[in-house]
């Protein structure tokens, strides 16, 4: 590899690197983080805390601890992986709404109804939200309950302690998984307006569209993956996941194990008995059982999957 090559990778990494502040797509985009305080600051109020506020928001233990710098790593480790590995497959998304929109039209002609420009963008922008949470959903269930699959999924669950860039700590493999999962959603919602509305859009606009991930984002996503309590009334959780019932989802107790799996909506963890309400628990702790010693460290969280498979394929063949 030429060393210009080499600068440019990395140079790119960099830039995903700092996206994660500076990107509104982003869900620690620098004013989400601004609005996720503000929410903060209400619970904060509501609990009747007597410590500063500023002490509540940033305990050392959750921002400087050994799983915080864990997580920075793997934010850091996963923006070069993106740029070698990932970036240059992002394409197939669009030649996958190419090949669907040629399935339909070679399936069913050209299209009797029409969708205007302004409809295509409401209905896509609604099915994308749904569906790509549906198959959110299901991947992650599916990494819940396949033990191969669980083995690189328990990198983001090793955590003890939660802060907003602990939704990064992902496990290369999952990041491949999970791309995959957007790519393929992403291609054949695209294709399949792209037929209704008969090419009326470029298709690179439908790239930027997505207003209910902006309103998620902004109300509070952040809290997901942290130490403030943000919960919801009921009958808004059993729609809506909320920042604690996330938490929930990362307790170490039994109780809570394959819980509250979605990503926005509460509706597939209602429907697959998966569901657990914020009133139901008070305290909870994180991580798993190997968090203390085998993935408390950054070469720790990317090799322990590997090794934890090599092993069990060894029992079970001896």
């Amino acid at each position: 590899m030429e060393l210009n090559t080499i600068f440019e990778t990395l140079n790119e990494a960099l830039e995903i690197s700092l996206s994660y502040l500076i990107s509104p797509k982003r869900r620690t985009y620098f004013i989400y983080l601004v609005t996720s305080a503000l929410l903060a600051y209400y619970v904060y109020f509501r609990s009747k805390n007597k410590q500063g506020f500023l002490q509540y928001l940033f305990p050392k233990k959750v921002w400087l601890g050994k799983s915080a710098f864990v997580d920075y790593s793997m934010v850091i480790f996963n923006s070069l992986f993106k740029v070698i590995f990932i970036g240059p497959y992002l394409i197939l998304g669009l030649y996958i709404a190419f090949y669907t929109n040629e399935f339909l039209l070679e399936k069913f002609g050209y299209a009797t109804v029409n969708l205007g420009k302004t409809e295509t963008i409401i209905y896509y922008t609604i099915a994308l939200t749904v569906m790509g949470d549906f198959f959110t959903y299901l991947i992650h269930l599916l990494m819940h309950k396949i033990p191969f699959l669980w083995e690189f999924h328990k990198v983001h669950h090793s955590a003890t302690e939660l802060n907003p860039f602990t939704q990064y700590r992902i496990h290369p493999i999952e990041l491949l998984i999970n791309n995959a999962k957007s790519l393929f959603v992403f291609g054949v919602l695209t294709g399949i307006f792209d037929y209704l509305s008969n090419h009326q859009i470029n298709k690179l606009i439908f790239l930027g569209v997505n207003v209910f991930g902006f309103v998620f984002m902004f109300l509070g996503a952040n809290l997901r993956h942290s130490h403030i309590k943000l919960t919801y009334p009921t009958f808004i959780e059993k729609l809506l996941i909320s920042p604690f019932q996330h938490q929930i989802h990362h307790s170490n107790s039994p109780d809570h194990f394959d819980k509250n799996m979605g990503s926005k909506l509460a509706i597939w963890d209602w429907m697959f008995g998966t569901l657990v309400l914020s009133k139901t628990t008070k305290d909870i702790e994180f991580g798993v059982e190997e968090s203390h010693d085998k993935f408390s460290t950054f070469w720790g969280n990317l090799a322990t999957p590997f090794i934890n498979i090599y092993n069990s394929f060894r029992k079970l063949f001896k």
